[in-house]
C-alpha cells in the first residue's frame, strides 16, 4: 500500500474520531455547560483530516503513486467526512441557532444517491463510467465546507441560513450537471450499438 493511500485511510478514519468530539462536545450543550475543549479538538481533526485530502493528492501526483484502490478511496474518504460533517451538525446541538437545517441534509444525501445510482445504471449498460468531474461538484464542495466551518467555528455573528443557501443552490446545480452528463453517456452508449 502506498502513503498517498495509507494517508487516505488516515482521513477515513478520523470521521469517526470527529463524530465522537461532535457528540461529546454536544451533550455538554445539551447538559447547559458547553465544554469547548471537545468543540476545538473536533474542529482540529477536521480540519487535520481535511488537510490530508490535499497531502495525499500531492504525494500520489508527485511521487506516482496514482493506484486504482486510491481513486477509488480518495473521494470516498471525502464523502465520508463532508457526510460525517454534515449529518452530526445536524443532529447534535452546537448551541443555539448554530446547526445545519435538516432539509439541508436530506437534499445533500438524496444528491449523492441520485449520483450513486447514475452510476450504477451507467456501469451496468456500459461497464465503465468514465467520471467527469463538473466544475460545479467542486464550488458544491467548497460551499458545503464552508458551511461545516461557519457551524463549527461560530465565529461569525450571521445566521448559518445564508452558507446554507448557497451551498443548496451549488447542491441542487451540481446534482443537474452530473445527470445530464449521466444522460449523455447513456445516449453516446445507445448510438454505439
Amino acid at each position: 500500500m502506498t502513503l498517498a493511500s495509507k494517508i487516505t485511510l488516515t482521513r477515513l478514519f478520523m470521521a469517526p474520531v470527529f463524530a465522537a468530539l461532535a457528540v461529546y462536545y454536544g451533550e455538554t450543550v445539551k447538559a447547559g455547560n458547553p465544554n469547548e475543549t471537545f468543540r476545538w479538538w473536533a474542529v482540529g481533526v477536521f480540519i487535520f483530516a481535511s488537510v490530508t485530502d490535499a497531502l495525499d493528492g500531492y504525494i500520489a501526483r508527485h511521487y506516482n503513486q496514482r493506484s486504482k484502490f486510491g481513486a477509488f478511496m480518495d473521494p470516498f474518504a471525502d464523502k465520508t467526512l463532508l457526510l460525517t460533517g454534515i449529518v452530526f451538525l445536524t443532529f447534535v446541538p452546537w448551541g443555539e441557532g448554530w446547526s445545519i437545517p435538516i432539509w439541508f441534509t436530506a437534499l445533500m444525501i438524496a444528491r449523492d444517491i441520485i449520483i450513486i445510482g447514475g452510476i450504477w445504471i451507467l456501469h451496468y449498460f456500459n461497464s465503465q463510467v468514465p467520471i467527469r468531474p463538473h466544475w460545479t461538484g467542486k464550488v458544491c464542495t467548497v460551499t458545503q465546507m464552508t458551511l461545516l466551518g461557519w457551524v463549527m467555528l461560530k465565529i461569525i455573528p450571521l445566521d448559518p441560513i445564508y452558507p446554507t443557501v448557497l451551498a443548496a443552490i451549488f447542491t441542487v446545480w451540481s446534482g443537474i450537471e452530473y445527470f445530464r452528463e449521466g444522460l449523455r453517456q447513456l445516449k453516446d452508449h445507445h448510438a454505439v450499438e
